[in-house]
C-alpha cells in the first residue's frame, strides 16, 4: 500500500493529525514467495524488477527498427543516449570514457525511473529509497573504478597513486595517504549510496506530509481554505520531485564518470 491509497483509513482510525514515518518504507514479504527465505518478494523487489522490466522494453522496441532519421520513441531515447554521451563521458572522461558507455546510460536510465515511481500515481513508492539498491550500485561503481585502475595502471602503480597522489611531498604522505584510502576506498561507495538513498527518502516523507495534510485540512470546515493551499503545494512539490529525480540519477552517474575518469587517468 501506498501512502495516498492509506490515506482515507488513516484518517477515519486515528485522531487528530499522524504525519507518515519510517513505516512506510517497510514491506512483508508476499506469502506466496516465503520459500525463497531471505531472498523472497515484497513490494520493493517487484517494483525494482518492473523498472528493470519497462526499461529493456522501452529500448528493445526503441531500437527494434532503427532509422536513419529517428522519430517517436527511437528520438527519445537516443536523445537520452547522447544526454549521458556529451554532458557526461565526453565531458568528465573523454574519448577514453566510451567504452564505458551501456554501463553509464543503464545506470542513468535505471536510476532516474526508479526515482520517477515516487510521483507515478498508484505507487507512489522510490525503489531508490532502500538502501539496498543505492548501495548495491555503488558497490557495482567502486568495483568497476578500481578494476579500471589496476588493469591501466596496473595493481603496483594503482596502489601507488593511491597512497602516494602525484604532487604530495613525501613529508605529507603520512597525512594524506589515509585520507586518500579511506576516501576512495570507503567514503566513495558509502557517500553514492547515501546521498541518493537520503534525497529518496526525504522527497517521500515531504510529500506523504503535504498530501496527507492537504485531506486532513479539507476535511474539517475550518480548515478548508488552507488545505486548499497544501493541495497547491503538493501539486508544486510533485514538480519539484521530478526534477529531484533527474538531479539524482545525473549526480550519481556523473560521480561515477568522474571516478572512472581519475582511474584511467590518475594525473589529473
Amino acid at each position: 500500500m501506498t501512502i495516498l491509497s492509506t490515506l482515507p483509513t488513516v484518517l477515519a482510525a486515528r485522531p487528530g493529525f499522524h504525519a507518515p514515518g519510517i513505516e512506510e518504507f517497510n514491506y512483508d514479504c508476499y506469502g506466496w514467495s516465503k520459500f525463497l527465505g531471505p531472498a523472497c518478494l515484497n513490494r520493493t523487489t517487484i517494483l525494482m524488477l518492473l523498472v528493470t522490466a519497462v526499461v529493456a522494453v522501452l529500448f528493445l522496441v526503441a531500437f527494434r527498427h532503427p532509422r536513419i532519421v529517428p522519430a517517436g520513441l527511437q528520438n527519445v531515447a537516443e536523445y537520452g543516449i547522447d544526454f549521458v554521451r556529451r554532458q557526461i563521458v565526453l565531458e568528465v572522461i573523454g574519448p577514453d570514457g566510451l567504452r564505458f558507455m551501456p554501463y553509464l546510460v543503464t545506470l542513468f536510465v535505471f536510476i532516474f525511473f526508479s526515482n520517477v515511481l515516487e510521483i507515478t500515481p498508484f505507487i507512489n513508492f522510490p525503489v531508490t529509497s532502500r538502501m539496498a539498491i543505492p548501495g548495491f550500485l555503488a558497490i557495482v561503481t567502486w568495483a568497476l573504478f578500481n578494476w579500471v585502475g589496476i588493469r591501466q595502471q596496473g595493481l603496483g602503480g594503482y596502489l601507488k597513486g593511491l597512497f602516494w597522489p602525484p604532487g604530495v611531498p613525501w613529508f605529507m604522505l603520512p597525512l594524506i595517504a589515509p585520507i586518500e584510502f579511506v576516501s576512495t576506498i570507503l567514503v566513495r561507495p558509502l557517500t553514492l549510496s547515501v546521498r541518493l538513498l537520503a534525497n529518496m527518502i526525504a522527497g517521500h516523507l515531504i510529500l506523504g506530509v503535504f498530501f496527507a495534510g492537504t485531506v486532513y485540512l479539507l476535511a474539517q470546515p475550518k480548515t478548508f481554505v488552507f488545505g486548499i493551499g497544501a493541495g497547491l503545494m503538493s501539486i508544486a512539490l510533485v514538480a519539484f520531485e521530478l526534477l529531484v529525480a533527474f538531479l539524482q540519477a545525473y549526480i550519481f552517474t556523473i560521480l561515477t564518470a568522474v571516478y572512472l575518469a581519475g582511474s584511467l587517468h590518475p594525473e589529473h
